[in-house]
């Protein structure tokens, strides 16, 4: 008995290591390498910019430039990518003619012809992107008893089920909170910042599942929940503030067990919602404690501490996966602002995405979520004037959709890399090439490679001892596909 045992042992461990060798000496000779690119003074977007093959390469040289990609060095699994679905975006929707309506839902979530988004974020209440503050209950209202989210189904749940048939039917949702209203708040305003009543707690985390619920009654289930949008910026809009021990104990008393009681535990749960800079220090007092770290799934993140340096905070992010890899990570919000028409061309749009994309992921990142999907030619609505970019812009003057070059630099990854695929190794071996990569499901890799600079620059893409040999335009961004 223990020789048959020990026999199969063997046996299990030898197919284990063939595996395995198998992997790490794939032949890639000869394999073809269709490249995908977006660049600036072209007519290149998203376009197919022909193709290249593997051959033997010999050992590299310091003065080339190349990119190392190894697919047996795996990461994370990505969950989706997208954009969100708000008030404002679903309101230029609905004043954009039919044909362009159909233009957009194919642009965005058609994985053929457009570029296949799979994830998206929508607001709990109002948010800056309203035409006006709203909330779902009537003032004074502890118990709910008047909870509705018929506000909604003027705009923005049509829109999101449009979006969601667009997308085959299945597109994750997670949605954010705001402000609670006026009235359980410190200083009776949704705007302006003030802090959750102590008294409401308990009121405010029912107020989570009855949205989810009446949601997922309108045919819209919520993949995820944020505790808070930017939990420490008192806004001129729609604001609360949390600090890390204040968020660490709602969750841990309130939202947490209430989600569990209600039968959402399946909901995931997202802390901080908010830039990197204090990532870490939120991350830490709320995940140290174990009691509060069970109701959480992961932490999101947006970029706007650029605003304070102009510079972005990556290595924050980093350093939380490194702490807690057991959590996940998710890139919450980012846009560019203010609006300016005149600028909706200036190729420094996409190439702020490409960056900031390429480093989130680098860094553990699993999802990566734009803010609105759509605004109208002022950049809004936003009943507090706060305008930004979009991806696209619906001018409702003329029912004209305008694609600036973000939709292009977001489509290189989202078009690409499809949910399930896991990250891989991809090393540049010059500063001037930016570069990550992914193997899919159905064994494809996607190699993405950015150029930021004025210059055209030769490089080569390195696997297991074979290159295949490519040019990167000025200004662009590849994404090679190796089946």
């Amino acid at each position: 008995m223990k020789a048959k045992f020990a026999i199969l042992l063997f046996a299990t461990s030898l197919m284990v290591f063939s595996t395995t060798v198998m992997a790490q000496t794939t032949n890639y000779s000869g394999k073809k390498v269709e490249i995908f690119t977006t660049a600036k003074n072209t007519n290149l977007k998203l376009t197919n910019a022909g193709s290249v093959k593997f051959e033997l390469a010999a050992q590299p040289l310091e003065r080339e430039s190349w990119i190392f990609v190894d697919p047996t060095k795996q990461f994370q699994t990505i969950i989706g990518i997208g954009g969100a679905l708000t008030d404002a975006s679903a309101e230029t929707f609905a004043k954009l003619p039919k044909k362009q309506q159909e233009e957009l839902l194919t642009a965005y979530y058609n994985p053929q012809k457009g570029i296949g988004y799979t994830f998206g974020r929508t607001n709990i209440n109002s948010c800056d992107f309203s035409s006006e503050s709203y909330t779902y209950v009537a003032k004074g209202d502890s118990a709910l008893k008047t909870f509705s989210v018929a506000h909604d189904l003027k705009y923005r749940i049509p829109f999101i089920k449009d979006a969601i048939a667009a997308a085959g039917g299945d597109l994750k949702i997670f949605a954010s909170p705001w402000s609670p209203p006026a009235w359980m708040k410190t200083n009776d305003d949704m705007l302006h910042g003030g802090k959750l009543l102590p008294k409401f707690d308990q009121s405010w985390a029912n107020y989570y599942v009855k949205f989810v619920k009446a949601y997922t009654a309108e045919g819209i289930p919520i993949w995820g929940l944020t505790v808070q949008n930017e939990p420490m910026a008192n806004q001129i809009w729609e604001s609360c503030i949390y600090t890390a021990d204040e968020e660490r104990d709602f969750v841990k008393n309130y939202l947490g067990p209430t989600l569990v009681k209600d039968g959402l535990s399946s909901v995931k749960l997202i802390v901080w919602d908010h830039n990197r800079d204090l990532l870490y220090q939120r991350a830490s007092v709320i995940l140290n404690d174990p009691e509060a770290a069970k109701y959480v799934w992961g932490v999101g993140y947006h970029w706007y501490e650029y605003l304070k340096n102009g510079v972005m905070m990556f290595n924050n992010v980093r350093r939380v996966h490194e702490a807690y890899p057991e959590k996940h990570l998710i890139f919450t919000e980012g846009c560019e602002g203010p609006f300016d028409y005149s600028k909706l061309h200036d190729w420094n749009l996409g190439e702020f995405y490409g960056r900031s994309m390429i480093h989130d992921f680098n860094d553990g990142t699993e999802a990566w979520t734009d803010w609105n999907v759509l605004l109208d030619e002022k950049g809004g609505p936003n009943h507090v004037k706060n305008y930004c970019f979009a991806p696209i812009i619906g001018n409702t003057k003329t029912g004209q959709l305008i694609f600036t070059n973000i939709y292009y630099y977001i489509g290189q990854f989202s078009k690409f890399v499809r949910p399930g695929a896991k990250r891989i190794v991809s090393s540049s071996s010059t500063s001037n090439l930016l570069t990550t990569a992914f193997i899919n499901k159905d064994g494809k890799l996607a190699i993405i490679v950015m150029n930021p600079t004025d210059s055209k620059i030769n490089y080569h893409v390195w696997i297991a001892g074979e290159a295949a040999t490519t040019t990167s335009l000025p200004h662009s961004i590849s994404t090679l596909i190796v089946e």
